[in-house]
């Protein structure tokens, strides 16, 4: 998994956790990819769409009928900023959705990251 995270992380951007809550002006969306139980345990961040890495293909192809309006539509238009507990899975999904015509990102240091800078969480 080292290796392909590695090889991964050469081809997609990373964003802070700040940038990432308050957007930059253009259209974005948080797109967690962490298990169901991870957001039970852990918490949520507010507003993100929650697609557990498994499944992101599947709801990222504008073609399929499991397809997430909230985030196909911003294939053309706006940004994903990927979030999952340290960065690992994230880094993993936005180069699949940078190679399936997105524009991600992965927010750095993941969910931890995004809790020690004292961002909005849900539980």
């Amino acid at each position: 998994m080292k290796d392909l995270v590695a090889d991964a992380q050469s081809r997609v951007a990373t964003v802070p956790p700040e940038q990432a809550a308050r957007g930059d002006g253009s259209a974005a969306l948080v797109l967690d990819v962490r298990e169901p139980s991870e957001l039970e345990t852990h918490g949520r961040v507010p507003g993100a769409l929650h697609v557990p890495r498994g499944l992101v293909e599947s709801r990222a192809d504008v073609t399929a009928k499991t397809a997430e309006a909230q985030l196909t539509d911003l294939r053309d238009t706006g940004c994903v900023h990927v979030l999952c507990g340290s960065g690992a899975r994230a880094t993993l999904a936005a180069d699949t959705l940078r190679a399936m015509g997105y524009q991600a990102s992965v927010i750095e240091g993941g969910f931890e990251a995004w809790k020690a800078k004292g961002l909005p969480v849900e539980t």
